[in-house]
C-alpha cells in the first residue's frame, strides 16, 4: 500500500527535476519543453497528493495556484 504513495513521491521528484532542467536551460515560458514539464510536474503533484490522501489521510500542505493570465 505505501508503494504507490512512494511511487507517486519518486514520480513527482522526478516532474520537479525535469522541470527545473527545462527552466534552467534558459527557456521562455512558452516554450513548448516548459509548457509540457509544467504540466507533468501539476499532474504528478496532484497523483502524489492523492496517493498521501488515500493510503494515510494525509494532505500537502500546500495546493496547487489557480491559473491565471495575471500571474507572469
Amino acid at each position: 500500500m505505501a508503494q504507490e504513495a512512494r511511487s507517486s513521491l519518486n514520480m513527482f521528484v522526478a516532474a520537479l527535476e525535469r522541470h527545473f532542467e527545462a527552466v534552467s536551460a534558459g527557456r521562455g515560458s512558452d516554450d513548448p519543453a516548459v509548457i509540457a514539464s509544467y504540466e507533468h510536474l501539476k499532474s504528478a503533484f496532484l497523483d502524489y497528493e492523492e496517493g498521501l490522501s488515500d493510503q494515510f489521510g494525509e494532505i500537502l500542505p500546500m495546493e496547487l495556484a489557480e491559473d491565471d493570465e495575471d500571474w507572469s
